[in-house]
């Protein structure tokens, strides 16, 4: 196949060439931070088995997979609504460089299966959710759009599997839980309308039983990524239930009957995204759809809850790995280009706009890291590990895409005009940088899920204890401890005074849930830093704290203050 993607120049770039090209790198061999990190959330077996795996992405990431996602980024999918006979036969046509990256996600790699399965990459037993966010941090790197269909998919089948009937699990799971791409299904959601998006509790979508028993779904559903997904999850009002969201029941909608023939919804068009061109969204118009209830009638949303919080989940995923794309790209450039008869790296401003890149970049890849791993103790039955969960989930969610938005931008102009050109990764970068801060809630809406969290599950609580159990494990100077503890509890205090003022608290939503993360970020670098021996990871708890929490003179020198290091 051909790329339209830059060739690589071979010869060494601050010798012979003054355009640096990072292409052909391996992104898991040139990440040391991210080995050491690994090696501390790991087991150590388990990190052993996966190493050949984790090089292979790398090696992918950086390139075979970077120059698949630059074509399929150039050659979005097309809806087709008839054979060329004109029988009316939906189909959504993708361009072969998609397809082949979907073989490497849902096949070879079982990005969306991991998670439920008792054998994947070779592993007995069942891969805890570090790894699924490891390798898709690494994937990523190269291709956003793919990882939506991926995410949706795993949060599908979680949803599916915790609240199906047996009958429903025995009969569909099999496919979801498959890795053998000629067999698998794909999963999607269709839950937004024109008046429903963030306000579920105004779904028109129709539910209603049908002569024969079976659950029919009429109605239409706005934005659907994934649009001919095998299975979607639907919310919608059966007939004769109450107004609000007691009223909106869960359906699984199948793409196709028994008999093979197309399920009764149609896809209306397709959107003209900013980005994720490569993966298709669309809208869809159900009419007399066949679905399945799943769970409780009239508990649509609480169960569809589980699966937008593991799906805000990934989007934190991908905006940490957009990041680290974005500044890793940027630090290449500032190594090897050359400008004024130095390197761009040894230049003081360069050195500060970098570090300003690498601040928020680590402080997500840290959350990922944390939030993960409360996941994992949460399905465990943990106790307090779901409350943790419940408030990490919408800060990572809040903050680290509205940060990749700002990261990715700023590291485009480290390249400079050539960054501004559609041949390299920075614009696609900022293109899909834009979309975790909208779907699956807005940063309004997420931020407020903060508070709610901690008025219905004390996960206020949870939060304070475990990073305050960090914060005296972390080996740092004691003013910088006493700073970080200082900084948290003036954020917990704040956070508790917006979630206890139910009339006027909400406007200071957003502020709140900046300053638990900047905080909690801050505190678990510093904890990690001690364990892996990074001065960088200390260095940038410190910055952290010193230029996203703590007050500052905007006309003074800025500097680490004084006892810290």
């Amino acid at each position: 196949m051909s790329s339209n993607h830059a060739p690589t120049d071979s010869r060494a770039p601050d010798d012979t060439h003054p355009v640096p090209d990072r292409h052909g790198q391996n992104l898991y061999r040139t990440d040391a931070e991210f080995q050491s990190l690994l090696a501390l959330y790991l087991p150590a077996d388990l990190l052993r088995h996966l190493q050949p795996h984790l090089d292979r992405l790398g090696g992918l990431a950086g390139g075979r997979l970077d120059e698949l996602a630059h074509t399929a980024d150039r050659h979005p999918p097309t809806l087709a609504h008839r054979t060329r006979t004109g029988i009316d036969a939906q189909r959504i046509d993708k361009h072969p460089a998609y397809i082949e990256m979907e073989r490497l996600a849902f096949g070879e790699f079982g990005l969306a299966a991991m998670s439920h399965r008792e054998e994947t990459l070779g592993w007995k037993g069942r891969m805890p959710p570090i790894v699924k966010y490891a390798l898709t941090y690494l994937f990523v790197q190269a291709e956003f759009g793919l990882c939506c269909p991926v995410s949706m998919t795993d949060s599908l089948t979680r949803t599916l599997k915790k609240f199906g009937s047996p009958e429903l699990t025995s009969r569909f799971l099999p496919r979801l839980l498959s890795t053998d791409f000629d067999e698998l299904a794909q999963g999607a959601m269709f839950m937004t309308e024109q008046a429903a998006g963030s306000d579920i509790a105004n779904t028109q979508t129709r539910a209603w039983r049908d002569e024969g028993g079976q659950w029919r779904l009429a109605g239409d559903k706005w934005f659907c990524s994934n649009p001919d997904a095998d299975f979607a999850m639907v919310l919608a009002r059966a007939d004769d239930t109450p107004a609000g969201m007691k009223g909106v029941s869960l359906f699984l909608l199948p793409r196709r009957l028994e008999d093979g023939s197309a399920n009764h919804y149609r896809i209306i068009r397709l959107k003209d995204k900013l980005g994720t061109r490569s993966m298709a969204s669309g809208e869809i118009r159900l009419e007399g759809a066949l679905a399945y209830l799943v769970g409780e009638s009239g508990r649509g949303f609480v169960q569809m809850a589980d699966m937008v919080n593991n799906s805000r989940l990934s989007n934190g995923v991908r905006a940490a790995g957009l990041m680290r794309r974005a500044v890793a790209e940027a630090e290449y450039i500032a190594r090897e280009r050359r400008a004024f008869g130095k390197r761009l790296v040894d230049m003081p401003l360069m050195q500060r706009q970098l570090d300003k890149l690498r601040q928020p970049a680590e402080q997500a890849r840290t959350m990922v890291f944390q939030t993960a791993q409360a996941l994992a103790r949460s399905d465990a039955g943990e106790d307090g590990a779901y409350a943790l969960l419940r408030i990490l989930t919408p800060l990572i969610k809040f903050r680290a895409c509205r940060d990749a938005r700002k990261v990715t931008a700023d590291a485009m102009e480290v390249r400079g005009g050539c960054g501004y050109i559609e041949e390299w990764s920075d614009p696609r970068l900022v293109r899909d940088a834009h979309l975790g801060s909208i779907w699956e809630g807005t940063s309004n809406i997420v931020a407020l899920d903060v508070i709610r969290a901690i008025r219905r599950e004390d996960s206020l609580g949870a939060l304070r204890r475990h990073f305050g159990a960090l914060l005296d494990e972390a080996q740092v100077r004691p003013a910088f401890a006493d700073a970080l503890r200082q900084a948290f509890e003036r954020a917990c205090t704040l956070a508790g005074q917006v979630a206890a003022d139910a009339d006027g608290g909400d406007v200071l939503a957003r502020q709140a849930a900046s300053g638990l993360y900047h905080c909690c970020s801050a505190i678990a670098m510093a904890w990690e830093a001690g364990r892996t021996g990074s001065a960088e990871r200390l260095r940038c708890a410190q910055g952290v704290l010193a230029h996203r929490v703590l007050p500052r003179d905007p006309l003074a020198r800025d500097a680490i203050p004084h006892g810290w290091n």
